[in-house]
């Protein structure tokens, strides 16, 4: 069991961080109560992870063998790296945290499926595109049907509200289907775990972060995206929903984070506003091109540490 500590702690800051991106917008607009949303998240996280969290690990654990220690080393690794990068203020993803550090550990073994990294990496870029493309198309068919309901304003808060816990939930649903897989595929690639296992332990690893830390995050991040009006937030999140799910089927995790940014650009492109500034952007792309490379360097560097042994002199 205490092997698998890196990962738990992994899902742990997972769940206190991204729940943000599914629920932060409705909870910092106080169209959604705190409780409500964590609980929520936490049903569907639970939920995404256990019907369709197996193809992200079959993606992860196929990108190289790994031994138990090797496992371990990924699993703190890419916790030490999204630690890092949340201590520089930087967007951290947790996928591209993993997938570095199992690179890491994968040059050191000279068996890296190239194919796989290939297919990751086309998702990592796709993942901000689509997330533009569908916050671009949701929000003119959604415009086109609002625009024409005959109601008043207190209806219209009502059905945004509604709207924004069925969105909200069918996020959290992508978010742990596509995500579990970076907390404990590396333990499923090294036979510590099955696959059930894996998207059990994960999934509730997950859920211990939003219920034990997210409420700060989704209070004061998701301010940022409160900046839209609720119906354009509500965009955001049927868009990021989406286009995670679209790559959990795919079989890839990728970042909730980067698909919101893309989704709020989306809006911005409709609406004709700058939504995000210029420096938000060049400190996302920093972080997009850190993220791997710092915890390949972390895995390393801890692989080659558990390798020292202490010869007495004499």
């Amino acid at each position: 069991m205490l092997s698998l500590l890196g990962g738990i702690f992994l899902g742990w800051s997972l769940g206190a961080n991204d729940a943000s991106n599914v629920f932060g917008s409705a909870v910092a607009a106080r169209m959604v109560k705190f409780w409500t949303a964590a609980i929520l998240a936490s049903v569907f996280v639970l939920l995404g992870a256990l019907l369709e969290g197996q193809a992200g690990i079959e993606t992860l654990k196929g990108l190289t063998p790994l031994n138990p220690e090797q496992a371990i080393v990924c699993s703190v690794a890419a916790a030490v790296t999204v630690t890092i990068m949340t201590i520089l203020s930087l967007p951290v993803s947790t996928s591209q945290a993993v997938v570095g550090a199992i690179l890491g550990v994968a040059l050191l073994n000279q068996n890296v499926n190239i194919p796989g990294l290939g297919k990751v990496v086309a998702c990592w870029i796709g993942t901000p595109v689509g997330g533009i493309i569908l916050s671009i198309v949701i929000y003119r068919v959604l415009a086109f049907f609002y625009n024409r309901l005959n109601i008043n304003m207190f209806q219209a808060d009502s059905l945004l509200r509604l709207s924004l816990i069925v969105a909200g939930s069918y996020g959290a649903y992508a978010l742990g289907a596509n995500n579990v897989a970076n907390v404990t595929a590396v333990f499923v690639g090294a036979g510590e775990l099955t696959v059930f296992s894996a998207v059990l332990l994960g999934g509730l690893s997950i859920d211990l972060g939003i219920l034990t830390f997210s409420r700060r995050v989704m209070e004061t991040v998701g301010r940022r995206l409160v900046k839209l009006d609720p119906f354009s937030a509500l965009v955001v999140l049927l868009a990021e929903a989406i286009t995670v799910h679209i790559y959990t089927i795919i079989g890839v995790p990728v970042s909730t984070s980067q698909a919101v940014i893309g989704a709020v650009l989306g809006v911005g492109i409709v609406k004709g506003i700058r939504t995000v500034e210029r420096r938000t952007l060049i400190n996302i792309l920093v972080g997009w091109l850190l993220t791997p490379a710092i915890a390949a360097v972390i895995a390393l560097s801890i692989y080659f540490a558990m390798q020292l042994r202490y010869v007495p002199s004499g």
